[in-house]
């Protein structure tokens, strides 16, 4: 990451607002923030930004509805910030769109932690070396970031994204919920691992014929997942 990212905040407490936009600007990233939910999907369709972090009850739009906007016209990182730890709104988020979802109250240090790392991620995006995994009949394409399964393009966020290729990387090879997230996270600060479990499942819509009956990303019961069958790098 050569350039300074730019970070929109948008939280209806000012108190939060501050403390969050003041640790950022710390670690030498530019903020705009914005204190309702409408002001925040202004400003996000008005300018460019490599991450928003949205809290899910604000006036006037919620977060969870700026993200899931924002998801249908662009692929930028988004967290969402809750004071509600149920898991169904957890699903929710990551269902929407969500690359990560955080429970207030949280440290300044974890956000920060997880801002960087969707930061790192991207870049590695960006810089994707080129080659095609095929694992059966899905066909990955790292540069572009597109999928194909049985030929037909399927749209995956990029957590579902990013979720598939590491999968790719090993096939038939068991990952863990907690390696899953530590893997995709790059952090200390993976959450909840039920969150790999959401992004499980909502990758498996996407690339199952009967998402109840899972054929490509099989769960291995008490060990985690696994993609079949085995993979195979074509070159462009």
């Amino acid at each position: 990451m050569t350039d300074t990212a730019r970070i929109l905040v948008a939280d209806d407490d000012s108190a939060v607002l501050d403390a969050v936009a003041h640790s950022l600007e710390h670690e030498r990233f530019e903020v705009e923030t914005a204190q309702d939910g409408e002001e925040a999907l202004e400003k996000a369709r008005a300018s460019q930004f490599d991450v928003v972090v949205l809290n899910v009850m604000m006036p006037r739009l919620f977060g969870t509805d700026v993200c899931r906007t924002l998801r249908g016209e662009s692929d930028v990182p988004i967290i969402l910030l809750s004071a509600r730890d149920a898991e169904i709104d957890r699903v929710l988020g990551l269902e929407l769109g969500a690359d990560d979802y955080v429970t207030k109250p949280f440290s300044m240090a974890e956000l920060v932690s997880r801002v960087r790392t969707l930061l790192r991620r991207r870049e590695l995006d960006r810089t994707a070396d080129g080659r095609v995994r095929q694992v059966g009949d899905i066909r990955i394409d790292l540069s572009r970031h597109q999928v194909k399964v049985d030929g037909e393009p399927v749209h995956l966020t990029r957590s579902e994204l990013r979720l598939l290729t590491l999968l790719s990387e090993d096939p038939e090879r068991v990952f863990s919920r907690r390696e899953i997230m530590e893997r995709l996270w790059q952090s200390p600060y993976v959450g909840d691992e039920r969150a790999c479990d959401i992004h499980v499942s909502n990758l498996r819509r996407k690339i199952e014929r009967d998402p109840r009956n899972p054929e490509r990303l099989v769960t291995v019961r008490g060990m985690g997942y696994t993609l079949l069958p085995s993979v195979s790098v074509i070159k462009q």
